[in-house]
């Protein structure tokens, strides 16, 4: 049961348009979890402008963003952000056979000891409580700098708001995410990684 009804196109408010067109280009369509926000416009324009920094320029690549998406709503158990991420990742040009193989990151030859180091982290920070320990950073700055070690707690801690907000609002899965994952995982593949420890 979806618990705040998504305004309809025609009961959103003016000064929500911007963020609407936004999510359009970035994402290729308007998320329900957008369309929920838009009840208060002060918070989707404040939002809007966090996804608009965490994926700009940045040292850290979109695609890369996106797994760390991924990795950190499997370990909240979030489908809507899991169906979502791994479209974007995709979207970007991520190749498919990576996307497929993310809930298996730690073992896959297609993820670096970089890349496994920066997952771990995501993992490990979106369990409840944090999971995160000083050794994952040791680790973590064998690969990143400051500046990019910043940028993937970022695109955790967003995560962070987005599968509480979805999970606990019960937001409806887009059709376009819906039969991305559906196409890309069986539901075993789908349901592995959620509260690894």
């Amino acid at each position: 049961m979806i618990r705040i009804k998504s305004l309809t196109t025609e009961e959103l408010p003016a000064e929500t348009q911007a963020a609407l067109a936004f999510s359009k280009q970035l994402m290729g369509y308007v998320p329900n979890s957008v369309m929920t926000m838009a009840h208060w416009p002060e918070l989707l324009g404040a939002f809007r402008g966090l996804v608009s920094v965490i994926y700009g320029e940045s040292a850290i690549d979109n695609g890369t963003k996106r797994l760390i998406g991924a990795v950190t709503s499997a370990a909240a158990a979030c489908q809507y952000c899991k169906a979502h991420t791994t479209l974007g990742a995709i979207d970007l040009g991520v190749d498919e056979e990576k996307v497929k193989a993310v809930w298996s990151y730690q073992t896959s030859d297609l993820f670096s000891d970089a890349e496994r180091a920066a997952l771990d982290v995501a993992f490990a920070a979106g369990q409840t409580p944090s999971a995160v320990t000083d050794a994952h950073f040791e680790r973590l700055s064998n690969y990143y700098t400051a500046r990019e070690m910043t940028e993937i707690m970022a695109v955790i801690s967003m995560f962070g708001f987005l599968n509480r907000w979805n999970d606990s609002l019960a937001t409806a899965l887009e059709d376009k995410p819906f039969n991305s994952a559906s196409s890309l995982f069986d539901e075993s593949q789908w349901q592995a990684g959620q509260h690894r420890k």
